[in-house]
């Protein structure tokens, strides 16, 4: 059995797309996931699954919240050694040592390559935010939040792959968890 990470997106935002935590596990259980744990409600994931790929994972979670809960989430699928990778790779780990919150990781469907406009990217930066792009992550670091941020607001024009966000306290916690079930 494999270990998987997925991040959902748009779950549980604003009233729309309602997706119970305790209801997906139950479903997820039933489709022959196993060791099926959830963080919180905004679609993270932690499972063994004898699926061999991230794309076969993402296709059978999409496909069984849309049989089940009648909507298709995108899926952002990450191994438990990808998530390590994530954080490992963060550039801002040491500012982000008392505020996990103020960093921001994307996760995005592939690595853009020439598709991103890091030069936008930075032009629209708030004098405090700090951005790096590393392959299929994009960190921001945001010591002021993100609710009011340009660049958030526009990401994905920039960046134009599919994505999904978490702060760095989340992300830890999700892959905290993966540490637990990996041992």
């Amino acid at each position: 059995m494999n270990q998987w990470v997925v991040f959902l997106r748009g779950v549980n935002v604003g009233g729309n797309n309602k997706l119970p935590m305790k209801p997906l596990r139950d479903a997820m259980e039933a489709a022959g996931f196993e060791d099926v744990q959830t963080y919180i409600q905004s679609g993270n994931i932690v499972f063994r699954s004898s699926h061999a790929s991230a794309d076969a994972v993402g296709k059978a979670v999409t496909k069984l919240i849309e049989g089940a809960f009648g909507f298709a989430p995108r899926s952002h699928v990450r191994s438990a050694d990808q998530l390590s990778r994530a954080i490992a790779d963060n550039p801002f780990a040491t500012k982000a040592q008392n505020d996990p919150k103020t960093v921001h990781v994307f996760f995005l469907a592939e690595a853009p390559g020439h598709k991103a406009d890091l030069d936008a990217i930075y032009d629209l930066r708030a004098k405090s935010e700090r951005t790096e792009l590393i392959d299929d992550v994009f960190y921001l670091y945001a010591p002021d939040g993100i609710g009011r941020s340009k660049l958030v607001a526009q990401i994905e024009k920039w960046i134009p792959v599919p994505m999904t966000e978490r702060n760095l306290r989340t992300v830890l916690a999700v892959h905290a968890m993966a540490a637990t079930e990996g041992s």
